[in-house]
């Protein structure tokens, strides 16, 4: 990709790209070239057209570096943190990518998956969706939430614990039981298990349940005895669903294969792990 030196827009995209920066403002560009709104509208459209720039938010824009000309944007990383900062919302990388990046790599992630506190669609960028899941307590899972360096600056993302509750939180988006628990046999050497009994304090109970099941089945009797013991010491829990998905229809739920009467978790069939 060439950008045009006679555009003071491109000009200042190169330098930007040049001292390893890839996010700017409209504000910033119209303060620093003296460029009226109209005037700098119309040069973004412009770069805009050309795949050398995207807008991921209003006001907010990021250069497309060439070696990502084909990609159509650089990786999400490299400017989610700004992004995030410009919506002034908490937010952390989670779920299937977190588990990428903590080196679960059973499954290709299409997704780069944001925990956050607003209810935000989701930016095509390029090749890439960034897609946002929202979670209005995300205060209380700060312990969970790590600094990770990326090649533009820095970017949050969920620890292994975190992760995993949240896999089980929002299933869904972790591609169900069967892939959930895949992952987890990746991820769970590298839980802590302070941290995720402290942090399953803060989950559903039903999350907690599910997700001690699953590292039961899977082995790590570790890491489920002490979530188990914060569990129990918030009361009596009630039974649930390990995969809420197979019981809504009626028609077509499955007798349950297993009452796991140490999480009160009802397993209607045993979740497959990709080897």
């Amino acid at each position: 990709m060439v950008y045009d030196q006679r555009s003071p827009l491109s000009s200042y995209i190169a330098s930007l790209l040049s001292a390893g920066k890839v996010v700017f403002t409209s504000k910033e560009v119209e303060h620093a070239l003296g460029l009226g709104r109209g005037a700098f509208l119309d040069a973004a459209e412009r770069l805009q057209r050309r795949k050398a720039l995207i807008r991921p938010r209003q006001g907010l824009y990021v250069a497309v570096p060439p070696q990502f000309a084909s990609w159509g944007a650089p990786p999400p990383s490299w400017y989610i943190d700004a992004l995030m900062r410009n919506e002034q919302q908490p937010y952390y990388v989670g779920l299937l990518k977190a588990a990428e990046l903590h080196g679960a790599t059973h499954q290709a992630v299409m997704e780069f998956q944001v925990i956050t506190g607003k209810r935000m669609p989701r930016i095509k960028a390029g090749r890439n969706f960034i897609v946002f899941y929202f979670r209005k307590d995300i205060a209380a899972v700060e312990a969970g939430i790590e600094d990770r360096k990326t090649d533009t600056g820095r970017m949050k993302i969920s620890s292994p614990a975190l992760t995993a509750l949240d896999l089980l939180r929002y299933p869904q988006a972790a591609g169900g039981t069967d892939n959930v628990a895949t992952v987890l046999t990746d991820l769970a050497e590298k839980i802590s298990p302070a941290q995720l009994a402290e942090l399953s304090d803060a989950a559903e109970r039903p999350v907690v349940q599910r997700l001690g099941h699953l590292l039961d089945l899977l082995g790590h009797a570790d890491l489920a005895n002490t979530m188990y013991a914060a569990l129990m010491a918030r009361g009596p829990v009630s039974w649930t669903e390990l995969d809420r998905q197979e019981v809504r229809d009626p028609d077509f739920t499955l007798e349950p294969q297993e009452r796991d009467d140490r999480w009160h978790v009802i397993v209607r069939r045993t979740p497959e792990v990709d080897e």
